[in-house]
């Protein structure tokens, strides 16, 4: 049965030498941070972890925008845990075989792989196809074509990075990402009537989801007045 799917592998930059250096425990410790911060970051964005591979994981989405918005997010999401360790990642989009339900074989798989094998750590390197379907609030680099192992030519490339703000930017509440209004996917305002944006309907919808204070409880000495 043949599919179209988005695809992404993730991998942990340094985590061989992280281990020898700091031993198997710590490894560990880290290794752990990182799987649970990938769940949170996918379950919220509609990306399913087909496989965990050792320090890494192999990502697939019928959507290539929340796939895309995943792989900054997780960069993003360890960077705001202090991780020692950075993560490097490799994209794709095409038509694959579907076998037994559960596993993928063809080439945008292979290419996703080697992506991510020769990503330096904490970029994100993605085929020109796939990179069009980024959120407004990510950029790309010019394409450079690179040589892949298992490829007799070269592969065309280009960088994924977070878009620098143009003004003063405002953190999307869920994830954090920076944001300004022309970057949003949606707006809302909070309890205090003040602009929120969101990186994705995702977030807003968990934004929206969160726990409410009742009335009698805001602005209370025992609750004080939220904002969000």
């Amino acid at each position: 049965m043949r599919v179209e799917r988005s695809f992404a592998f993730i991998d942990l930059s340094g985590f061989t030498t992280l281990t020898a250096a700091e031993g198997d425990e710590r490894a560990v410790a880290l290794l752990s941070s990182f799987r649970s911060i990938a769940r949170e970051v996918c379950s919220r964005r509609g990306v399913r972890i087909a496989k965990w591979l050792g320090d890494g994981a192999m990502l697939v989405s019928v959507d290539s925008t929340s796939l895309l918005a995943t792989l900054l997010d997780i960069e993003h999401s360890m960077k705001a845990a202090k991780s020692k360790l950075s993560v490097r990642s490799g994209a794709t989009v095409g038509e694959v075989i579907l076998l037994e339900g559960d596993d993928y074989i063809g080439n945008p798989v292979n290419v996703a792989a080697r992506l991510c094998d020769i990503a330096p750590g904490g970029e994100v390197y993605v085929t020109p196809e796939i990179a069009n379907a980024r959120p407004a609030w990510a950029s790309v680099s010019a394409p450079i074509m690179l040589e892949v192992k298992g490829f007799s030519e070269p592969v065309e490339v280009v960088a994924l990075t977070f878009q620098r703000p143009l003004g003063e930017a405002n953190a999307c509440p869920v994830c954090g990402i920076p944001l300004i209004p022309d970057t949003a996917s949606s707006t809302s305002t909070n309890a205090v009537g003040a602009l929120v944006l969101f990186c994705s309907e995702s977030c807003h919808e968990t934004w929206d989801r969160r726990p409410r204070l009742t009335a009698e409880d805001q602005g209370s000495l025992r609750s004080p007045l939220m904002g969000s």
